[in-house]
């Protein structure tokens, strides 16, 4: 079996936001936001997979939105995103797509009372919060000295960073660690593990999975939205090193140049009051003003 990659986000709005699949995501979002509890009963998604149309193009598959309803029917919405790539204002967008869902829910004349909390889960292949060593992480508003909840819990926002993610296969002992053993590890399995196969929703996710069950337009989609990643992460790798080099150059410069200076220095405090200070200033470059500071300060 060859299993496509559960972090692209081409495979990640299949195996999550199919109609088809309702239980997958259902599974997923219990393992993480709720500890395993089965709070969630029921979902819609918002804006279910559609097999690829348009060739080449990466932003035709958009975050996964779902309104979650749970065990005492209470509704509210979720907004799960994969994120492969650490780009630039990527912590502002996820705050800002949290704060959109939640002020664009009501219409003319309704009132603030009928908001629905929001939570933005957000799924990275590299480490936000180096800080912090945990793989799962949640923020909600707190004041500020006291630590105190604000009155109403209405956003909140939850990070799992697979890099932090360690396990191994015979450490999995919460529904959570099987959920993220398959982000981290399904592209590189050749079967499915029978600790996993344990799991309906996540033995169907591997089905879902499989390569072979893929028409020849999803297939390409895939490829093309991998090698959109791995290029980009060259871009952003050369750029570093690109950087890297001509910090050092500059460094090195900087440095010879100081070394010069601080030379050009110490060889004309050793001539003050030995020789004329103009043969100090032809002999090392320095001016006169500079000799007469060196005086004062000698």
């Amino acid at each position: 079996m060859i299993f496509i990659n559960p972090k692209i986000d081409f495979a990640f709005k299949k195996i999550f936001g199919s109609e088809d699949n309702k239980d997958i995501l259902i599974s997923f979002l219990n393992a993480i936001i709720y500890q395993e509890q089965p709070v969630i009963q029921d979902l819609e998604i918002l804006n279910p997979y559609v097999a690829p149309k348009i060739r080449g193009i990466k932003d035709s598959y958009l975050d996964i939105k779902a309104r979650i309803i749970d065990e005492d029917h209470n509704a509210r919405s979720v907004i799960i995103e994969m994120q492969v790539l650490n780009v630039e204002g990527f912590e502002k967008r996820i705050l800002y797509n949290a704060a959109k869902s939640y002020s664009t829910q009501l219409s003319t004349g309704q009132s603030y009372s009928e908001l629905t909390p929001v939570i933005a889960l957000t799924i990275t292949d590299f480490v936000m919060f180096p800080d912090i060593d945990k793989v799962l992480s949640r923020f909600i508003l707190k004041e500020k000295d006291y630590l105190i909840d604000y009155p109403i819990y209405d956003i909140e926002l939850i990070f799992v960073e697979l890099p932090k993610f360690k396990k191994q296969l015979s450490e999995l002992k919460f529904l959570i660690d099987k959920w993220l053993f398959f982000m981290t590890e399904a592209r590189s399995l050749e079967q499915v593990p029978e600790e996993m196969t344990q799991v309906p929703e996540i033995k169907k996710a591997f089905y879902v999975a499989n390569q072979v069950n893929l028409t020849p337009d999803e297939l390409e989609d895939q490829e093309k939205s991998e090698i959109f990643i791995h290029d980009q992460r060259g871009a952003i790798v050369k750029g570093f090193q690109q950087g890297l080099q001509q910090g050092l150059q500059q460094g090195i410069e900087q440095g010879i140049e100081q070394g010069i200076e601080q030379n050009t220095i110490e060889i004309a405090k050793k001539m003050l009051n030995v020789v004329d200070d103009q043969i100090i200033c032809q002999i090392t470059g320095l001016s006169l003003t500079e000799i007469s500071a060196l005086k004062i300060s000698n």
